[in-house]
């Protein structure tokens, strides 16, 4: 079938790339604070890293703090990506009923996303008009990077492996993913969190921010959330892109950088959620009211076999790997 992952997944095939170039017009990497600069800002940016890129994802606080003409022209940077490649509107709206149907509107036909981040915590019914059609894309917030996360996420739900929050989203969230067309944000710089949740979801796409400014680590995080087959992370980079002085050359840089660990993931191997014990107990956490085992769908397991043992090869790259990160970071 025809979705949103599958074009993202050929694609990602295609190019031999899990890069998302943010577009994230902030105030002070601006000329001036209008709607017209940062439209250009962003323009530039898309015609520099186009080659790379698998999605673009535009940040749409930053065009609507504009005013109106922010939000035209963020439909102007919308439609200035080239057709072969998604738009993921990172707007994480979330309400329901008939205003979760307009919501769907402004994000899919007036502005002509293909895909767009929602928060979940209004439940399944709030995402029906965003999920209808498979060939638009949703990431529900998962396991986010802010340090105020877990005044939530982590909440324990005092069930069968003491699951948290986050995880039974990301349950929910395989259960919910009916057309193909659903996929989890879970931050990079939370590992742990990435093997549980890929545990969860085996088969679900993660969005997985955090690489860059903010310093995690590339090669830990794919080891942690890639699936069997070496896809399922679409790994945004806004501000070490933005700010380089060559961007083209940054995002080249990255796009390799990913690669590098994750052949070096799917050479080496992944974790085993044996060494643990909670991960090991996320098997028995069928017993939390909810569609599915915290293993997936029996179609799930198949596709998805369980980890192999992780070689140590892999450790010893990873600081050079992140190393390299944090130079394109800060240059």
């Amino acid at each position: 079938m025809n979705n949103f992952f599958s074009r993202l997944e050929c694609l990602a095939l295609e190019k031999h790339s899990l890069l998302c170039v943010g577009l994230d017009p902030h105030p002070k990497d601006l000329p001036t604070p209008h709607a017209a600069a940062a439209r250009d800002f962003c323009l530039r940016l898309i015609e520099a890293t186009h080659e790379t890129a698998i999605a673009f994802k535009p940040n749409a606080a930053f065009f609507e703090a504009l005013g109106p003409a922010g939000w035209l022209a963020l439909g102007e940077v919308i439609d200035a990506v080239p057709d072969s490649i998604p738009v993921l509107l990172d707007a994480k709206r979330g309400d329901i009923a008939s205003t979760a149907e307009a919501y769907a509107r402004s994000v899919f036909e007036r502005l002509g996303a293909d895909a767009v981040t929602l928060n979940p915590y209004l439940g399944g019914d709030s995402l029906a008009p965003f999920t209808r059609d498979p060939e638009k894309g949703v990431f529900l917030l998962c396991k986010t990077s802010n340090p105020g996360a877990a005044d939530l996420q982590d909440l324990p739900l005092g069930q069968a492996g003491m699951a948290t929050l986050y995880e039974y989203v990301a349950h929910l969230a395989a259960g919910w993913n009916e057309h193909g067309n659903l996929g989890l944000v879970v931050g990079a710089t939370q590992l742990k969190a990435l093997q549980r949740v890929r545990a969860a979801a085996p088969g679900l796409w993660f969005l997985a921010p955090g690489v860059g400014a903010q310093g995690a680590d590339p090669s830990e995080a794919l080891q942690a959330g890639l699936r069997e087959d070496g896809l399922g992370m679409l790994v945004p980079v806004s501000r070490a892109i933005a700010r380089s002085d060559d961007p083209a050359k940054t995002a080249q840089e990255l796009r390799d950088t990913f690669n590098r660990a994750r052949d070096l993931s799917s050479g080496a191997g992944r974790p085993s959620t044996s060494s643990d014990p909670a991960l090991s107990e996320i098997g028995e956490i069928g017993t939390v009211e909810g569609p599915l085992s915290a293993q997936g769908s029996a179609s799930e397991q198949e596709k998805y076999p369980a980890s192999a043992p992780a070689s140590n090869t892999l450790h010893v790259v990873q600081g050079t790997l992140h190393n390299e990160l944090v130079s394109l970071a800060v240059s």
